[in-house]
């Protein structure tokens, strides 16, 4: 890559903003620079300018956008429900205007309603927080979303899940414009990972999802209480009282996710933490929570974790002889 080839990243923040959304990615795509790279110019920026204080109540200090101003990547901050999903006029003007003067547009965690609110995301696949993917899907329901999703791209526009997936996310925009080295350099100088799939599961969600409708917390139920029998979207159908095809359609608006998929990270989130007890052979616990052998088990948590059983069992074995060790 060529020395001093800068590329404007604006980043967008509104009063309530999550302070992480902003300083994980910033902080990343600080530590890019260096001999022989490229590097970004990042600015902050808020409808008025001057200073936005966060959800925390840490205020930064913002500037006005500049017409005419170079920009290559436009990044939108998230924030809670009553700053970002209950956004306001103003701030979705601003990115409707900046939008199409970007090369590339992204968002992170709640950003993405605010994207969804320009039309940015239709007839996209995007992600989100997952406690609010179903919200998005919901009130917008043009967007394809995946809420199993650490971070999503589409053509131009990326979208992350919930906060501390924007500095995955940074990552791979950095991989994207600078290369896979820069990028791992910048993963160890930040000691975090390099790096999370962009379709690892974010957290246990399907274990803690309470639908809107009945019949989609009837068929939950029911799945959760026969995980070790086939579960047919005809069989979660039948228990939601409804016929397959309106309950599929139903249940991705409700859940961002497919019935399939959901069982799937039912049975996986059933399954981890017998893996990282390290008692029961990983054969039988496939068998226990549905699987039928290892090898389909084995494949589910590459999709949803990123790594496989055996894996998560010696570093959960690891660290509970190393706590041992230290106490």
């Amino acid at each position: 890559m060529l020395s001093n080839f800068h590329r404007s990243v604006w980043m967008i923040v509104f009063p309530g903003f999550e302070l992480l959304d902003l300083s994980g990615p910033l902080c990343a795509l600080h530590l890019a620079r260096g001999p022989n790279r490229g590097s970004y110019l990042t600015k902050v920026l808020s409808v008025h300018g001057g200073s936005v204080a966060s959800c925390s109540g840490v205020p930064i200090t913002t500037s006005k956008a500049l017409p005419g101003a170079h920009l290559d990547t436009l990044l939108v901050a998230g924030g809670p429900p009553e700053a970002s999903i209950d956004f306001d006029a103003d701030t979705v003007a601003l990115i409707k205007d900046l939008a199409p003067r970007a090369r590339r547009v992204a968002s992170v965690c709640t950003g993405a309603f605010m994207l969804a609110g320009c039309g940015l995301l239709d007839g996209r696949v995007a992600t989100t927080h997952w406690r609010y993917a179903a919200e998005l899907q919901r009130r917008f329901p043009k967007v394809h979303v995946h809420a199993d999703r650490i971070y999503a791209k589409d053509g131009h526009v990326w979208t992350s899940a919930g906060i501390t997936a924007g500095v995955d996310m940074a990552l791979a925009l950095i991989e994207d414009d600078f290369g896979i080295d820069v990028s791992k350099a910048v993963a160890r100088d930040m000691v975090v990972y390099y790096r999370r799939s962009g379709g690892q599961s974010q957290s246990s969600t399907m274990l803690e999802l309470e639908p809107p409708s009945d019949r989609v917390r009837d068929a939950l139920k029911f799945a959760r209480e026969h995980l070790h029998e086939p579960l047919s979207v005809e069989r979660m159908a039948e228990a939601a009282r409804i016929g397959a095809r309106q309950f599929a359609r139903l249940f991705l608006k409700e859940t961002g996710d497919t019935p399939a998929r959901a069982v799937e990270r039912l049975r996986v989130e059933l399954a981890l933490p017998r893996i990282k007890e390290g008692i029961e052979p990983i054969e039988a616990i496939a068998r226990r929570v549905g699987f039928g052998d290892k090898d389909r088990m084995r494949r589910a948590f590459l999709r949803i974790y990123g790594q496989p059983p055996r894996v998560l069992r010696r570093s959960a074995l690891f660290q509970d002889s190393f706590g041992r060790g230290t106490n």
